[in-house]
């Protein structure tokens, strides 16, 4: 009869477990993991390579998500710094979300400081053209660019040491023709009111641009200008946001601006580079490491295993016109004769409108 009664009370106490258990079961595998995606472009040239994103918005200007958000993309995307530019003169969510034109980089502040995202004080002046539209990072206070004229928003922007981008110079929406350099571009260039220019800007590239950048000695700069949920907008899966690859002394912002100003930057879109050679040639020389193997072919080519560190593939030609792809973050085998590694043409390495990087790999 005890046997009984104890065999009875397991029984009701495995029934009333089960039944709690009932409900609130957890699925937490159906989650996201929140996992970094890791960028990798090696440091070059005695500098830390800093992958950066300086055009994006929220509810606190055009865009739809909180200022916080933007820095979990961030590091979930592999980025290493970002400036949060809501316009100043557009924010049409202001009916229901109070703050001064501060407001974004302050909620977005202590996000950034837990994920190690540097978060640069930023803000977008936004004009008819020209002359357009432009971007004042590091600033330390983003009010006093709220005025009437653009030439004193950007002056303003100035005495706090920002430094000014240009953005999307080939939107079609302020320049349906073509791109064009005007004359208070230049004046505002002349006046140091414009050090950068987005040579690539969403999903439009500016091969023009670039040749203003190079030409004039001004920072390449490549942003998402992202107004919506980064995954919804690009492939993340298959590819990456666009972003500035700036070479650095530190990873600090002071080390950061001082690259910008510098104009120690490339850009980096759709599995290309584009910006001054120098440091191009840097990039694929320190991502690809190529090794003598096996045995001599024909005695004419020879087995080369062929190594990329990097994210970003290579699409190379030989001098005799043979094509050469080594993937991202792999290795590959082939047979080449040893003069094939003399003057590549890269033509996923822009220097230029319709120029591509020459590089001779050891």
């Amino acid at each position: 009869m005890k046997l009984l009664y104890l065999f009875s009370l397991t029984l009701l106490s495995g029934t009333l477990a089960a039944q709690q258990n009932v409900n609130n079961i957890q699925y937490s595998k159906m989650l996201k993991s929140p996992d970094r995606k890791e960028i990798r472009i090696p440091d070059i040239m005695g500098f830390k390579t800093l992958k950066c994103d300086f055009h994006m918005h929220t509810v606190f200007s055009d865009g739809v998500v909180w200022p916080t958000v933007r820095v979990e993309e961030a590091w979930e995307e592999g980025l290493d710094a970002i400036a949060i530019t809501d316009h100043i003169e557009n924010q049409p969510s202001k009916k229901y979300v109070s703050g001064d034109h501060n407001a974004s980089y302050e909620i977005a502040l202590e996000a950034a400081k837990e994920k190690n995202i540097l978060l640069v004080h930023a803000g977008e002046i936004t004009r008819g053209m020209p002359p357009g539209h432009l971007n004042a990072l590091f600033l330390e206070d983003t009010n006093p660019l709220d005025v009437p004229v653009a030439l004193d928003a950007l002056m303003a922007a100035k005495k706090q040491g920002a430094f000014i981008i240009w953005n999307h110079p080939g939107w079609k929406a302020q320049q349906p023709d073509t791109c064009l350099w005007m004359p208070m571009h230049q004046e505002l260039f002349e006046k140091g009111l414009i050090n950068g220019v987005e040579v690539f800007n969403e999903v439009e590239y500016y091969p023009i641009v670039l040749d203003w950048c190079l030409n004039r000695k001004m920072a390449v700069i490549c942003n998402s200008d992202i107004h919506d949920i980064t995954a919804m907008a690009y492939d993340l899966e298959k590819g990456h946001r666009p972003m500035t690859l700036v070479f650095a002394k530190d990873r600090s912002l002071a080390s950061l601006k001082e690259a910008m100003f510098a104009n120690r930057t490339v850009a980096y879109f759709d599995n290309k580079l584009a910006g001054n050679g120098e440091f191009l040639a840097a990039i694929i020389k320190a991502s690809v490491k190529i090794v003598s193997v096996g045995s001599e072919g024909d005695g004419k080519t020879k087995s080369y295993e062929i190594g990329n560190s990097s994210t970003v593939p290579f699409d190379l030609i030989t001098k005799e016109g043979a094509k050469i792809f080594i993937p991202s973050n792999a290795s590959v085998i082939l047979q080449l004769k040893p003069d094939d590694f003399k003057d590549l043409t890269v033509t996923n390495l822009f220097i230029g409108t319709g120029r591509n990087l020459k590089v001779t790999l050891k």
